[in-house]
């Protein structure tokens, strides 16, 4: 371990974070490196620091605390170092594992498309976790926002997002859409238009894989009740296709004794309803209207049926199977209107980038909008807890933002580290305070009779409504 990074001193008063065989070995001072951010998140991570040291605190009574560190990237950086993402804060990230950050400004003008896209991509931070919870008394567009309690887990690394693109008008595109044409699409009636820019959007069994396996290990160690796939498959075949495909063979293969899909649900009640009925029997009420398929597809669905009764009966039949993790899958445009109407059937949802992207706003603006929307970019042996809404820099050292995305960022950070009792604290505490209507001016506006406050009021009143909890053992 360096004894400094970008100049300034490791905390003599800290421990670094391990990781090894898959797991997390936190100290009781654990060294957390933090990026206040741009614009706004000057004020707001001032009163997330005090909200996260209060709850440490109360919930440990000095017995843990948390050796904060700060490092840099964004404007700080550039105005201190000449560079946007210096070297020794990817290092500090490399060494200690686990951070937090502010939002940061996009830099105009080249270099770094996004410096949370460069962050995620060199530490290989391959899943975006967002939790999206209604928290009482805030704000909401929709009649029932309590219904609304899922874990997103997007792919971040591949997609559209993996940024392979051509601008209309060059050489080069002009190269790949006469080879594209011209070789790939001979002889076919799709020709792609001369005047067009062009994506690409790999996705891979390795990125879809190791996501589901990410988002089903959650779900079975917090007990939640399924995981569904969402994706686009019925349209791109090959790419959202092959994540449903890929995502139900990982299920399947590595949690074999723990999951069932809903596809093997049906079956396996049909059976459990009744003991005698026959495979083809069996095969027609999975799949409606199979004696007007081909024959080849009767057999398909037929040979279904037998190799899930051989496979898994015996361990998941009888009623066993609705103890079991449900693997599902959803169509993306289907689920947007499902988050809507019935958002309460689903708990973690596994997607490709772009449709993550979309869902989670689409889900944050239920509870509150991203203002108390927390996030995570967590790869194997690296974490780092961030903010999901912009700079707003209109507002920076105004004191008047919303920090809920930054608090409620730490108390996932809290709850990955296993400090369980500081995250309820400040859970608790914010809830409270939210009840009481003391809130920035983004809710003040959206609640009647509500108390305007600003970014650190609302911190100090998240302070004051936090009850200790008895003490877990330390």
């Amino acid at each position: 371990m360096a004894a400094s990074y970008n100049g300034l001193p490791v905390p003599k008063d800290g421990a670094r974070i391990t990781y090894s065989n898959g797991r997390y070995q936190v100290p009781d001072n654990p060294i957390i490196p933090f990026i206040e951010g741009d614009g706004t998140g000057r004020d707001i991570w001032k009163a997330s620091v005090r909200v996260f040291d209060a709850a440490v605190e109360k919930a440990y009574k000095g017995k843990r605390h948390v050796a904060w560190y700060e490092i840099f990237a964004g404007e700080k950086a550039m105005a201190k170092f000449g560079t946007w993402l210096p070297d020794d804060s990817v290092n500090a990230l490399r060494e200690f594992r686990v951070a937090i950050k502010g939002p940061l400004t996009t830099p105009v003008g080249g270099g770094i498309r996004s410096l949370n896209v460069a962050l995620r991509q060199i530490l290989d931070l391959y899943a975006c976790v967002r939790p999206v919870k209604y928290y009482k008394g805030t704000p909401s567009p929709v009649k029932h926002p309590e219904r609304m309690n899922v874990v997103i887990y997007r792919e971040n690394t591949e997609d559209v997002y993996a940024g392979i693109e051509w601008e209309q008008g060059t050489p080069e595109v002009a190269k790949l859409i006469d080879f594209l044409n011209k070789e790939m699409l001979k002889g076919g009636k799709k020709q792609i238009r001369l005047d067009s820019g062009i994506g690409i959007k790999p996705m891979s069994v390795t990125g879809t894989k190791r996501l589901v396996r990410m988002a089903i290990k959650f779900a079975l160690e917090h007990g939640k009740k399924s995981v569904t796939l969402v994706h686009k498959g019925n349209i791109q075949k090959f790419t959202e296709g092959a994540f449903r495909k890929w995502g139900y063979e990982l299920a399947t293969e590595e949690f074999r004794d723990k999951v069932v899909t809903e596809r093997e649900s049906w079956i396996l009640d049909n059976k459990d309803r009744n003991p005698n009925i026959s495979i083809e029997q069996n095969a027609h009420l999975v799949e409606p209207g199979l004696e007007f398929a081909t024959k080849d597809f009767q057999e398909s669905v037929y040979k279904e049926v037998k190799d899930v009764l051989d496979a898994i009966y015996a361990t998941h039949g009888k009623g066993v199977w609705k103890q079991k993790l449900m693997v599902n899958d959803r169509i993306a445009d289907s689920i947007f209107q499902q988050v809507v109407t019935r958002a309460d059937e689903y708990a973690v949802l596994a997607t490709p980038n772009l449709n993550g992207d979309y869902i989670s706003d689409a889900c944050a603006a239920q509870i509150g909008g991203l203002g108390i929307a927390p996030g995570a970019n967590i790869g194997d042996g690296y974490a780092c807890f961030e903010a999901t809404h912009g700079t707003a820099p209109k507002y920076a050292d105004k004191d008047v933002i919303n920090p809920g995305s930054v608090i409620l960022s730490g108390v996932m950070m809290f709850r990955f580290l296993g400090w369980n009792e500081a995250a309820d604290l400040i859970e608790q505490g914010l809830e409270r305070t939210i009840e009481q209507k003391k809130v920035t001016y983004d809710f003040e506006r959206l609640m009647e009779g509500a108390t305007k406050v600003k970014t650190s009021e609302f911190g100090s009143y998240i302070i004051e409504n936090m009850t200790a909890p008895e003490l877990a053992t330390v």
